[in-house]
């Protein structure tokens, strides 16, 4: 018998055949990765078993070898009849559980008539102004057997509000109800901001919801607390487990000093994880979550293993979806739900290869869906529970993942928990200085996205999308809210707004007070309006970082190019050139528009990074106090068609047809034209080099030589 080889044999071999080659990678979240693992890297760790604290292989012992995980569609466009008719084929066809997508107007607390948002209504979600329209989005789909899911954070008291009177007015018990409300405003403040009240405000709804739902909705989850929208932000898996569990922690303290009892409603709280590309840190991030929770919570002082216990939603990641070579996305998004998958996630939502453009169609949304179904069906893997565990690798990078995590805990608490944290602007800085070190690294093709920075097609097929007709969706929902208003008791309504904005004053619940408002029939602008004229409306302005992007091209002949490009046009001008980067629209999302702000100002650009939430008039009238030569217009929520032809007009009867207006984000080819009649003069969509999209601008404004070593075939 030969004898057992040894890892420097093992090493010797390796070393040969990849001629000396390092072969370790070093992970954005710092961890440095082997080729090859032992049970000598598993020291100390012990994962236990499925089922037992502190929960590292999963919270069921029988997972999913008992039940599979919920399968959820993140859906919810136009008008709820059309929200209601799409949910009815998706439940038929498969899917068990319904997850709601709401427009940016709804988010942000505005009824579908307010001047703020005639390009928002219907175009990301469902408009939500009226019970009514609650109503007619559950419409047979009895809520006392059905688990639904919300997406909301700002508006969060109306919203719940609705699906409690829905439920009555359906016949069900409030007691029945279950699902889960995201009402995470911590990670809307550090990266997604579709926030309404300052922070201290929105902290005491969140303690109020716990209240209600604790002692009114048992069965229901007053939380979902998100580190999703932190990694669609740009962070590493590092940061958004570390900011997500102490996300967790600071509701919980909150909870408990409003006067809660922890193990009362800690067991109803869930989490909400991206699930990227990083097959094995995705698998081991969830391992290394419900870890950290435990630990956070036995620290809390939770007695009830339950309290203990982490449960999660995920859902695959929007921003792996690419525009280009589309179909690629299927194939991602099976890779990121098997990872979702063997990381024990308790249900899950996989999103369609078109949403990088738009909204999913019937067509991509079943292709989405149907991945789920034939991982749960057809491949065996719900037999085994937690079939990664005890691999070396997985269970390595677990280990390492919590101490990473616990290092960016322990100085969130240290610094006075992530309430302090957030407000001094650490954690947000930390992710945008990843997501432009990440950008940098697409660009530079040191990080491969197939079909777009390598194995790009010479021309891209045209796929269907779906188009919401924004105008038509507005007056149908602006009728709506007249005959609702027309209809009510006006006395009985206002009496309920009165008693709501006192509460907001006072000690009142806000939740239990905005219910009666929705038994009367005010709108949600109306009760969200009511606490505001207490709380006030929050805003911030970005801050973009510095050197991230630009220091990744050190001495880079093509970077060093357009940095003289900029130059000769100060010499021409006199000045730097200037950006405006406009944000429109209620879309809060702002990770696009702060790369470009943070590529350009590297490039030497003067940089005008606008507050959030603009009409296409204040865009405008900022761009001419600031005097700039361009306008990027960054869109993501596709209100493109109505809001940049609205500052390009605005422009133009100022006198101000000099200021050239660009357009990104998420915007379809099929709309190129459209922008293109209105005035724009380049349009850059998902995914775009911003070298190349930097050599664009310098064009249009007459700097005509392309930098040496510009590759034309990479745009």
């Amino acid at each position: 018998m030969s004898e057992k080889p040894t890892l420097d044999q093992w090493s010797a071999a390796a070393s040969k055949e990849v001629k000396g080659k390092d072969l370790t990678w070093n992970t954005p979240e710092g961890i440095a990765v082997k080729p090859l693992y032992t049970e000598e890297d598993l020291e100390g760790w012990d994962a236990g078993l499925p089922g037992f604290a502190p929960f590292t292989r999963g919270v069921k012992a029988s997972m999913y070898a008992g039940r599979p995980w919920t399968i959820r569609q993140y859906a919810g466009f136009s008008t709820a009849e059309a929200s209601n008719a799409f949910y009815h084929r998706n439940l038929k066809a498969g899917q068990k559980g319904l997850s709601v997508a709401f427009d940016l107007a709804t988010h942000r607390g505005y009824d579908s008539d307010h001047p703020r948002v005639t390009g928002d209504v219907g175009k990301a979600g469902v408009a939500i102004d009226t019970i009514d329209d609650m109503k007619i989005l559950f419409d047979g789909i009895p809520l006392d057997q059905m688990s639904v899911s919300m997406t909301m954070n700002g508006a969060v008291i109306p919203i719940l509000a609705f699906f409690i009177v829905a439920g009555e007015e359906q016949g069900v018990d409030r007691k029945l109800l279950d699902g889960t409300i995201q009402n995470d405003i911590l990670k809307e403040f550090m990266v997604r901001n579709t926030y309404i009240y300052p922070p201290e405000p929105s902290m005491r709804i969140i303690s109020d919801i716990f209240g209600y739902t604790s002692r009114e909705m048992p069965k229901f989850n007053s939380i979902s607390i998100s580190g999703y929208h932190m990694q669609e932000a740009g962070a590493t898996q590092v940061q958004e487990l570390a900011f997500t569990i102490a996300d967790g922690a600071e509701y919980v303290k909150y909870g408990v000093a409003s006067g809660l009892d922890i193990d009362k409603f800690a067991g109803r709280l869930s989490f909400f994880f991206a699930i990227g590309m990083n097959f094995f840190m995705e698998v081991a991030k969830l391992r290394a979550a419900r870890v950290l929770w435990h630990r956070v919570m036995t620290k809390l002082g939770a007695k009830d293993e339950r309290s203990k216990m982490l449960r999660t939603h995920c859902q695959t990641s929007g921003v792996s979806l690419t525009e280009k070579d589309p179909y690629n996305n299927v194939m991602r998004t099976t890779i990121e739900a098997m990872a979702a998958m063997l990381g024990g996630t308790q249900s899950l939502h996989t999103n369609a290869l078109d949403e990088a453009i738009a909204l999913p169609t019937d067509f991509s949304a079943r292709i989405a869906r149907n991945t789920q179904l034939v991982i749960q069906e057809e491949t065996g893997m719900c037999n085994v529970v937690d079939p990664l565990g005890g691999s070396y690798y997985v269970e390595s990078l677990t280990k390492q993942l919590v101490d990473a995590a616990w290092e960016i805990i322990e100085k969130v608490e240290a610094e006075g928990g992530m309430a302090k944290a957030v407000a001094a602007g650490w954690p947000k800085a930390m992710i945008e200085e990843a997501s432009a070190a990440k950008a940098a690294r697409v660009d530079r093709v040191e990080e491969v996205v197939v079909g777009v920075n390598k194995y790009a097609k010479d021309k891209e097929d045209p796929i269907d999308i779906l188009d919401v007709d924004n105008v038509a969706v507005r007056e149908a929902q602006i009728a709506r809210i007249n005959k609702v208003k027309a209809g009510r008791d006006e006395a009985a309504c206002q009496v309920a707004l009165d008693a709501l904005r006192e509460g907001a004053k006072g000690k009142g619940n806000l939740l239990e007070l905005a219910v009666e408002c929705a038994r009367k029939r005010a709108t949600l602008g109306e009760i969200s309006l009511a606490m505001e004229d207490v709380f006030g409306r929050h805003g911030t302005f970005p801050t973009p970082v510095k050197g991230i992007y630009g220091g990744a091209y050190g001495e880079d002949a093509k970077w060093q190019g357009l940095v003289d490009g900029v130059s000769s046009i100060e010499r021409r001008m006199g000045r730097k050139p200037k950006m405006l980067v406009a944000k429109m629209g209620q879309d809060g999302h702002d990770r696009g528009a702060n790369l470009v702000s943070s590529a350009f100002g590297d490039l030497g650009f003067d940089v005008v990074a606008g507050p959030l939430f603009q009409t296409p008039k204040e865009a405008a009238d900022l761009a001419i106090k600031a005097d700039v030569d361009v306008v990027g217009a960054s869109s993501l929520a596709a209100g493109h068609k109505t809001l940049i032809p609205e500052l390009i007009g605005h422009l133009k009867d100022a006198g101000r047809t000099d200021i050239k207006v660009i357009a990104g984000g998420v915007i379809p080819a099929q709309d190129y034209q459209v922008l293109r009649d209105a005035g724009v003069q380049a349009i850059f969509g998902p995914g775009t080099n911003l070298v190349n999209a930097a050599t664009e601008v310098l064009q249009l404004l007459g700097h005509n030589q392309p930098p040496e070593g510009i590759d034309e075939a990479a745009e």
